[in-house]
């Protein structure tokens, strides 16, 4: 594969700035003077908006800056690339993270692009879903897919463990997973079931539709809120993960949501966002959803102002040890709602408020989740 010495970065059409590899590990970023006039930082703890060059650090992401680390796929869509790789006589373990960003040119979650891009074409999709879902079981049992250009066509830019496949349906983006190796059948009902009783607990969540299947309960689908339909054309919306915005692994539990309240404050300076980010917590430890790792959540950024993303990858779930990916006021196990209250307490918010959103969410999650709940 063609070697890259630079990646200009865009956003909205417009150059951000430009990446380019250091010594032997490392890059480099410097933003575009045009940018600095009238742009914003996209990372701001670790690219603050300035001039002159910027250097990544070797770790967590490889000598990549975490906000271009998130452009990256992940776990399923790693897969799928160097599946291509290989079927291109590539070694994929000898692809540099620019030529990955390359790769992905315009088709990465976020709105961050990159030029110049490589690109393969494939053939028209067509949406059965049924026949995607064998196509990729096919992929994880390292078996040879018959549609292996229109899997990476689909779900190629994505992350997460589970298949999925990015696509339009009735003209808006949306994004529809299906069961990994170690799923049950019933994953796709689940998550749907996960994120409409988490919508009934004033959680902000995206349009989320169960889609028929003749082989299991339904495949799970979410619209995309890094994606929206302005006057018959698609924007993309600036989006960043906490891995992204802290550089810490999503692959090692490593916060608190102590930590997740706090970032919540410094980025958006708005009282009722902090709130939101407490009534997930509160959400992932009465639902058992202990995957609550800092790939899954995300904020959004338009104009520099920022904002937290709806809440996505809810489902009933364990992490490492059957603890909670991010701890609840040092507590993994089993946080009480003490935990979750001393949480809002750091956070500056009344104790009368805490208690009460906390008593809510539990009641509703046991009433509309028990039966994911029961004697586990």
């Amino acid at each position: 594969m063609q070697t890259v010495s630079k990646l200009e970065v865009c956003l909205d059409g417009i150059r951000v700035g430009t990446l380019a590899p250091y010594q032997k590990y490392l890059t480099v970023f410097e933003y575009a003077d045009e940018w600095i006039a009238s742009g914003y930082s996209i990372s701001p703890f670790s690219l603050p908006l300035r001039k002159g060059i910027q250097t990544a650090r070797i770790t967590p992401f490889d000598g990549l800056f975490g906000v271009f680390e998130d452009s990256l796929p992940d776990g399923w869509g790693r897969l799928l690339v160097d599946r291509m790789l290989r079927r291109e006589g590539e070694r994929p373990e000898e692809i540099s993270p620019l030529q990955r960003l390359a790769i992905v040119g315009s088709s990465g979650m976020g709105a961050l692009e990159y030029q110049p891009a490589f690109e393969w074409t494939s053939e028209e999709v067509q949406e059965d879903f049924d026949r995607l879902a064998g196509e990729c079981r096919k992929i994880l049992q390292s078996e040879e897919p018959d549609d292996l250009d229109i899997l990476f066509q689909l779900g190629g830019s994505s992350g997460g463990a589970r298949p999925k496949v990015l696509l339009q349906i009735d003209g808006e983006e949306w994004i529809v997973k299906f069961p990994s190796s170690y799923d049950p059948e019933m994953i796709g009902l689940m998550e749907y079931e996960y994120t409409l009783c988490a919508k009934e607990c004033g959680i902000e969540v995206p349009e989320v539709r169960l889609f028929p299947s003749a082989n299991c309960a339904g495949y799970f689908g979410c619209q995309r809120f890094d994606r929206r339909q302005e006057d018959g054309w698609v924007r993309k919306i600036h989006m960043a993960s906490v891995s992204a915005l802290l550089e810490v692994s999503h692959r090692i539990p490593a916060l608190d949501y102590t930590s997740l309240m706090a970032l919540t404050w410094q980025l958006t300076k708005d009282t009722q966002e902090v709130e939101k980010m407490y009534r997930l917590m509160c959400f992932n430890v009465f639902a058992h959803n202990r995957d609550d790792h800092s790939n899954n959540f995300s904020f959004l950024c338009e104009n520099g102002v920022w904002r937290l993303a709806p809440a996505y990858d809810l489902t009933y779930s364990s992490s490492i040890g059957g603890e909670h990916a991010t701890t609840v006021f040092g507590e993994g196990r089993n946080p009480s709602v003490e935990d979750l209250l001393k949480v809002g307490q750091k956070a500056g918010m009344k104790e009368k408020t805490s208690r009460q959103i906390a008593s809510e969410i539990k009641q509703i999650v046991q009433e509309q989740l028990g039966k994911y709940l029961d004697g586990k």
